[in-house]
């Protein structure tokens, strides 16, 4: 049995993701479909990139369908991607490429040819899930179309993380979850490499990109508490604990953690953290041990 994993922005209330399904299904009727998830906020393709790499790991051995294609109808590129561990197939715009390297890297590449006379607006259903099932079924890559450069696929932007000489760590927010969790680009072991291992208590706070910001936290408001999400986010200081899980604190705490993915994460024990720090994704945060911002 073939395993074919799905992920879109197409949302529960209409039939995208059953057309699809069906589609594959009707070429391998023994294919078993993975639905990672369909509820990646619309066009959002970091978001979409960030869960996949972070799952494909955890899945059988197969194919990784995935589809949110803000450019669909463009002159945007299908592919479909041979890596070492399984096979990838969505738009190039960036999706693929992470999960693929997860996978082993991609070994080979094809451009998906769009048949004359498709419609414009649901290639996940007349372009990607045709080729996920025919992989599904045995066919070759080299059968799908015709060969690319692996060099030339899009990829997105590395987030940022980096730890400054000063010992402070920055780190972009790399998506939130469903319970207010908030994941940094920071992976755990640079976080170890600031220092920020428990019991230690760290100090939290927004930074404005290429803003030379420098030296330690803005003001001296430490000890402020994760309810407090009404001032200003920019200029606003957070005490904090570094744990293991969220029952390392006390319920309405904030705690800093390495998550199951490996990356340093942020939590309020029985609560949400991005709202209480009032931070989405894409900003920056920058924390250090307390003591060391002085």
């Amino acid at each position: 049995m073939t395993c074919v994993s799905f992920l879109t922005d197409y949302g529960l209330a209409d039939g995208f993701v059953a057309a699809c399904h069906g589609v594959i299904l009707r070429t391998v009727p023994t294919a078993r479909i993975i639905d990672i998830t369909h509820l990646v906020p619309p066009g959002d393709v970091r978001r979409a990139a960030t869960v996949l790499v972070q799952t494909v790991g955890s899945l059988p051995r197969g194919v990784h369908l995935a589809v949110v294609d803000p450019g669909v109808g463009t002159a945007r590129r299908a592919v479909a991607l041979r890596a070492a561990g399984g096979d990838l197939v969505g738009p190039d715009n960036g999706l693929l490429i992470a999960a693929a390297e997860r996978l082993g890297g991609v070994q080979a590449a094809v451009t998906l040819p769009v048949p004359a006379g498709t419609p414009a607006t649901f290639h996940g259903r007349d372009v990607f899930a045709p080729a996920a099932a025919e992989l599904a079924g045995g066919t070759e890559l080299a059968a799908l179309g015709a060969p690319l450069d692996p060099a030339t696929l899009v990829r997105l932007p590395v987030p940022h993380a980096r730890l400054r000489p000063d010992g402070v760590l920055e780190a972009e927010v790399l998506l939130v979850d469903t319970f207010g969790n908030v994941q940094l680009a920071a992976a755990g072991p640079l976080l170890a490499d600031a220092g920020l291992r428990p019991p230690a208590r760290v100090r939290l706070w927004a930074v404005v990109p290429d803003a030379g910001r420098s030296g330690g936290a803005p003001g001296d408001e430490a000890g402020d508490e994760a309810e407090g999400a009404g001032t200003d986010p920019v200029t606003r200081v957070t005490e904090l604990a570094v744990g293991v899980t969220f029952a390392s604190v006390q319920p309405g705490e904030l705690v800093l953690y390495v998550d199951a993915a490996g990356m340093a994460a942020l939590a309020v024990r029985d609560g949400d953290a991005a709202r209480a720090l009032a931070v989405a994704p894409a900003d920056r945060l920058a924390i250090c041990r307390v003591g060391d911002d002085a």
